[in-house]
Order: C-alpha cells, then structure tokens, then sequence
C-alpha cells in the first residue's frame, strides 16, 4: 500500500472514531480511561502534537473541539456526570500500575 493511500486510510478510521464516541456520548471520559487507557482528552492531546509535529498551529481548546465536536465546555455542561466513587477507585487504580 503506498502511503498516501495509508494516511487516507487512517485519516478516515480516525474520523469514524470521533464519530462513533460522538454517537456515544453516554459513555463517560473516566470510562473510557478505566477499559481503554485513553480517553476524548488523550486524543484531543495526541491530535494537538501531531499538529505540532508538523508545524501546524493548534492549542489544546482547539484539538478538544474538533474531538469534541464543540467546544469543551459545552460538551461537558451537557453530557460529563460526575464520576462515581466505583469509577474514580477504579481509575487511581489504572494510575499506580
């Protein structure tokens, strides 16, 4: 495969991935962090360097957004539960290993 072909391909998982976390919005960040080992934030995080790796400007507000779909602070007043007790165990758990 030539790799022009490679990050096309990539670059379209990527976007069904934010599409896909967008359409499960239920699914909380310290979820995702606890099963998966990242999260929304690790991505919008690992989006911000890539462009930094290539000279493009991004800070992290903007990578949130466009993982987001909206700005950060939107997002979390409208679908971020607080983190259960079970939940937060769980994730300073994951931390010590």
């Amino acid at each position: 495969m030539d790799p022009k072909t490679q990050t096309e391909l990539e670059a379209a998982a990527f976007r069904r991935l934010l599409q896909h976390l967008d359409e499960r919005k239920d699914v909380q960040n310290i979820e995702l962090m606890n099963l998966a080992g990242f999260c929304r934030n690790c991505l919008s995080k690992w989006l911000m360097a890539a462009a930094e790796d290539r000279g493009v400007e991004m800070n992290y507000d903007q990578a949130r957004e466009q993982v987001y779909g909206m700005p950060y602070d939107e997002w979390k007043a409208k679908y971020q539960k607080p983190a259960t007790e079970e939940q937060l165990a769980a994730f300073n758990q994951q931390e010590k290993h």
